[in-house]
């Protein structure tokens, strides 16, 4: 009997357990705004992580200056164009357009084929090619690398069979990296870092302003105060603001001293497109606050955001090795063109205009995502 007892006894206990399952899950099911957390942000991510994060290395632009018109230099540019990993092929007329191109991140690489390229494979000598590379991406750099290493080997082997040339490699690759000449990895991630954790600490300063006062009991004090909803909004930003800039300096600071990163740009230059890059962040963490009513939500909220801001960004992956109807959409992320900016500065001495044509976008960003979030705000409190 005791044992049957026993057994009763677990049973009952399994059956309150089972209908704390079920109380749980229609809970979660029941409530819309639970609902729209579990599927649409998942499914939302998928189809980035799906389109967007690859490691490999495609729809290459590449610049060509072919001063030679004999047939192996010809055959050398069709071979390119045919190669499946160079969707965009631009030929010049001068070194002055290439510099240009490379400069503005028209293109990735380009080949300098000097005039006496065919004539040096007839006589049985070796020809030259240079190549020059983008050096602020030195991981898809060194990727493109060995798939132009590739198409003059197989040239190479071909020139061999059929033509019987005596030189062992009819043609020998030059390379040299602009911006980066030993493609030092730490010298494309580091600038970026600097962007992305300056980004990160300003979204969770502000994301979790509003919504911290809320769980604290102290927003019901704001709205009582003589402070005006605008006013509150901006003494949540500035602090963000002054911190997210502290932040960035002292990343500079060890990007300088300890990894050796070079700076040939200019400070202002950098400061007033960081300011414009953290404003349009601090909208967007305020937006986030705004509808948020606890810090757990305030967290979720900015990891939806995060996820594929940092896939479209091109910082992990390159962005023109996505399809063509997600590329857009990289131009919505404020980090996209501070990456520009920061490497150029960095890198290469960005010019005034250039650093201006990536920051306009970003300021458009912060003027939506500030009104958004002073529109949301004062929303709510209605």
């Amino acid at each position: 009997m005791n044992s049957l007892h026993r057994v009763k006894a677990k049973l009952a206990d399994w059956s309150m357990v089972k209908a704390l399952i079920i109380k749980e899950i229609l809970a979660v099911w029941r409530d819309k705004k639970s609902r729209f957390v579990l599927i649409v942000p998942p499914l939302v991510q998928l189809i980035i992580l799906a389109h967007a994060a690859t490691l490999d290395v495609s729809n290459i632009s590449i610049g060509i200056h072919n001063q030679d018109e004999g047939w192996y230099s010809h055959e050398l540019v069709q071979r390119i164009k045919g190669s499946p990993y160079f969707s965009h092929v631009y030929e010049f007329g001068n070194s002055k357009e290439v510099r240009h191109a490379i400069d503005t991140q028209k293109v990735l690489v380009s080949l300098q084929i000097q005039q006496n390229f065919s004539r040096f494979i007839n006589s049985s000598k070796q020809a030259q090619i240079q190549v020059i590379l983008d050096g602020r991406k030195s991981n898809a750099a060194q990727i493109v690398t060995g798939y132009l290493t590739l198409i003059l080997q197989n040239l190479n082997r071909d020139i061999l069979a059929h033509n019987g040339v005596e030189v062992s490699d009819p043609v020998n690759i030059e390379f040299r990296a602009l911006f980066n000449p030993n493609l030092d990895y730490i010298f494309y991630t580091v600038p970026c870092l600097v962007g992305i954790l300056s980004m990160m600490l300003a979204l969770m300063l502000t994301a979790m302003s509003v919504s911290r006062e809320r769980e604290n009991g102290t927003f019901d004090q704001l709205l009582v105060s003589p402070l005006q909803p605008w006013e509150i909004l901006v003494g949540k930003l500035i602090p963000a603001m002054m911190i997210g800039i502290g932040e960035s300096t002292l990343l500079m600071i060890f990007a300088l001293n300890l990894f050796g990163v070079p700076f040939k740009g200019s400070l202002i230059l950098l400061y007033s497109s960081m300011v414009v890059f953290l404003f349009s962040i601090v909208g967007i963490g305020l937006f986030i606050s705004s509808i948020s009513r606890t810090q757990q939500q305030s967290i979720l909220g900015t990891f939806v955001f995060i996820v594929p801001t940092m896939l479209l960004s091109g910082y992990a992956t390159p962005i023109e090795n996505m399809p063509h109807w997600l590329q857009p959409f990289s131009n919505l992320v404020p980090i996209t063109h501070f990456f520009i900016i920061v490497k150029g500065i960095f890198l290469k001495n960005m010019p005034a205009g250039e650093v201006f044509m990536n920051t306009w976008p970003m300021a458009l960003i912060a003027v939506f995502t500030l009104t958004l979030a002073g529109w949301m705000f004062t929303r709510r409190l209605e």
